[in-house]
Order: C-alpha cells, then structure tokens, then sequence
C-alpha cells in the first residue's frame, strides 16, 4: 500500500519520543466537554502526524480527536489518537500510545499503535498479517470462558449502570478481569495474545481506528455488541481471539 504504513510507522515513533520527553514531569492539561482531559502534548503529536501525512498526500482526509476533520479529496482518510490514555500519561502511568488507522472509503485497511515506555511498535496492512516490532503476533487459542481474561471499558464514571450490570453477569464466568485505561493496551494486549476478549461500550472513531486492523489481522473478530460489523460510527463493541466470541455475545442480552 504504497509507503502509508511506512510514514505512518515513522511518525507514530517521533510522536512517541517526544512524549517521552514530557512524561513523568507535571502536565497541566484541561478538561473537555466530555469531561476528558487534553494537554498540549495531545495537541502537538496530532500536528506532527498530520503534517507528516499531509505533507506526502495533501489530497487524504484527517480526523483527529484534537483538530477535528479535515474533508478529503481523495479516498483514503487517516483517523489520529494522538496520545490514547492521556489520563495515564498525565498521572505518570506508562500506558498509553499514538494511534494511527487508516481507512479506504470506510474500509479500516490499516493501523499504527506506538507504546512509548515499553518502545512496542504495532502494524498492520489488511491482508498483511500484523506486526509487533517487526515480528508477527498472533491472538491467543484460550477456547474457555472460565480461562479467558477480559479486558474491560475503563470509563465506568460515564454511564456506569450498564457497564456494571454487564460485568457482575460475566465476571464470575471469567478466569479475572484487568482495566487499564486505555484502548491501545486494551487492543495490542489482544492482538499479542495476552487477553482474550476486550469489551468496549462507548469509544470514538480514533479510540480503535489504529488497532483494529491490528486485531483482525492477528487472527481476532471485533464486532458490535449485537454481533454486526463494526463502522466508522460504531460506539459499542466486542473484540476476541475468535474462539471465545460466540460464548461472550449473549451476556449483551442481559444488558437490557
């Protein structure tokens, strides 16, 4: 796919070193109208990715969780998380990442996850297989509810009643359950094969764009919650190694 993955991969990694320049020193960051908190380092990661992909191809289309979007003229448009866990960052938790996907028309063919503190670079092209460090990775064979771990939506403050619901009916089921404030921990852990299933009840767009690719090609299924395709709309979904899906989806009937 010409040098996308590439330019994306290079600049996930500046991003990511200069985050570490910032990290584990005091960051003042303000709150958002839903109730997220952005620092400037947010702010200026999404300019360098932005500059970095618009600098090669002015025509695609951007849409950042910062700067908003920007209307292409062209069919690919890349989707930017520039630092996803800020909360982490900002308290002195290493995880977090840049987030890099890339869609064709709205297709999801492509994904960049940079995790700064462990130096783990995630890739992946549709068709490709998917990458970590350069060496592929694949989702976990765990075939048992009882043995799998679930990895949980973290924002429980937003909406808490169903997400708990959800959980006491599934947690008992469960071999245990981890949270870790971010979805490219959440999604790479997956990929890697070190969780096994990952719920997800209210992301946005840049939240899964660079990791979804990243799933699917390591062999997972991401869904939504009423077993559909995910979209570039889709809010709520379910990711796993594949073998454990079917066992997870009737515990969203229990929702309602």
């Amino acid at each position: 796919m010409v040098d996308y993955i590439q330019t994306a991969i290079d600049v996930a990694k500046e991003s990511g070193n200069y985050l570490l320049e910032y990290f584990g020193n005091q960051i003042e960051s303000e709150i958002k109208a839903d109730l997220s908190r952005v620092t400037e380092c947010d702010k200026q990661v999404e300019e360098m990715v932005r500059n970095a992909i618009l600098g090669k191809w002015p025509h695609h289309g951007i849409i950042g969780e910062e700067h908003g979007v920007s209307e292409p003229s062209s069919e690919f448009t890349w989707v930017i998380d520039p630092i996803d866990g800020t909360h982490n960052f900002i308290r002195g938790i290493p995880m977090f990442g840049v987030s890099i996907g890339l869609l064709k028309g709205n297709e999801f063919c492509g994904g960049v996850i940079y995790m700064p503190c462990s130096d783990k670079l995630f890739a992946a092209e549709k068709g490709s297989g998917a990458f970590c460090n350069g060496k592929k990775i694949h989702v976990s064979q765990i075939a048992e509810l009882k043995d799998a771990t679930l990895l949980f939506d973290s924002g429980l403050r937003l909406d808490p009643a169903p997400k708990l619901k959800f959980l006491s009916t599934i947690a008992s089921n469960v071999f245990n359950v981890r949270m870790f404030g971010a979805s490219v921990q959440n999604m790479t852990l997956l990929a890697e094969g070190k969780g096994d299933i990952l719920i997800e009840f209210d992301e946005h767009l840049w939240d899964y764009a660079g990791g979804l690719t990243i799933v699917q090609e390591a062999g997972g299924v991401i869904t939504d919650h009423d077993n559909l395709p995910i979209t570039i709309k889709s809010r709520k979904f379910v990711a796993s190694n594949g073998l454990l899906h079917k066992s997870v989806l009737p515990y969203f009937n229990q929702e309602h």
